[in-house]
């Protein structure tokens, strides 16, 4: 595997670099996958309060909240500050010969537009991703074949929708037009194994709104809307939260045995006014590897965060 730092980006105000290495506590059911050291944070700026959400919305956050935080309770944080100084064979989790990680390209941020804030900085209370969506979505890794569908452009609401079974497909695209989407940018490959890897990044008006698709779809305490092949999804027990940026949200899910041709594995990310959500799926009894799968979240949380 290359290795995968964070660089800055050329520009004006550039965002600060990611480690392209996954930054995640130690995961039990993979023992051979070692976990990486905490990184020292960046300077958070004090969180600017928001108005109260109306109480429909209140009530139905707080039950989907409650449900996750059992689950998700132990989810850590961390930042990729201060990676690009540090050697492959110093980071834990870089230095092992052969995980089944994904060899991702070097990953950077695009700059920011002339005095635009960061999603998370003081003067960005509705958390608004200003760069380029289509730059903040994890590129293909070494070996895979590119969708020729979801290149990394902009995607219709019909292609999003997609993913799911035709039951509620309406249900989706209405919940889209009625709220505050503004665009889908997606992207979608296929590696030497047969997995199918596909990310879609839904930015909305704001990250109340966000919060709200995510409420009304029911994801969080359940995988919401039923995945096109996958009749059942439960908790990834496996996924503990590791790599999490501050102030974003995981839900992780995967198609419990026995499964179908396939099995499919999903996870939501919400940062600010953006939801990504990341699809894989693999033919064959031996199903979805978990460790790519985990690898993918963390990088896209990170390139989001």
């Amino acid at each position: 595997m290359t290795e995968q730092t964070a660089a800055p980006a050329t520009g004006p105000e550039p965002e600060a670099p990611v480690s392209a290495a996954p930054v995640a506590p130690r995961l039990p059911e993979l023992p051979d996958l070692p976990p990486m050291p905490p990184l020292p944070p960046a300077p958070v700026a004090a969180p600017v309060a928001q108005g109260p959400r109306p109480p429909r919305r209140v009530l139905r956050a707080v039950a989907r909240w409650t449900a996750a935080v059992l689950v998700f309770g132990a989810a850590g944080a961390g930042t990729a500050y201060g990676i690009t100084s540090m050697e492959r064979t110093d980071v834990p989790g870089l230095a092992t010969e052969d995980d089944g990680r994904w060899d991702y390209p070097r990953l950077t941020l695009p700059a920011l537009p002339a005095d635009k804030p960061r999603p998370y900085s003081d003067g960005n209370p509705s958390e608004i991703h200003h760069a380029d969506l289509r730059e903040l979505l994890l590129p293909a890794p070494a070996g895979a074949t590119v969708d020729k569908k979801l290149k990394g452009g902009w995607v219709s609401d019909e292609q999003f929708a997609s993913e799911f079974a035709e039951g509620g497909r309406a249900g989706i695209g209405e919940t889209l037009r009625e709220g505050t989407l503004r665009h889908i940018a997606a992207r979608g490959w296929t590696m030497p194994d047969g997995t199918s890897n596909r990310i879609y990044l839904l930015q909305f008006s704001s990250a109340d709104d966000a919060d709200a698709y995510r409420d009304d779809r029911f994801i969080g305490a359940s995988a919401g809307d039923d995945l096109l092949g996958a009749d059942e999804m439960e908790l990834d027990e496996s996924w503990k939260g590791g790599g999490k940026v501050e102030g974003t949200a995981s839900y992780v899910f995967s198609e419990p045995k026995p499964y179908g041709a396939a099995q499919v594995r999903t996870g939501f990310v919400i940062a600010g006014d953006t939801l990504a959500v990341v699809v894989q799926s693999r033919k064959g009894a031996a199903g979805t590897p978990g460790v790519p799968f985990h690898q993918t979240l963390i990088l896209q949380n990170q390139l989001l965060g």
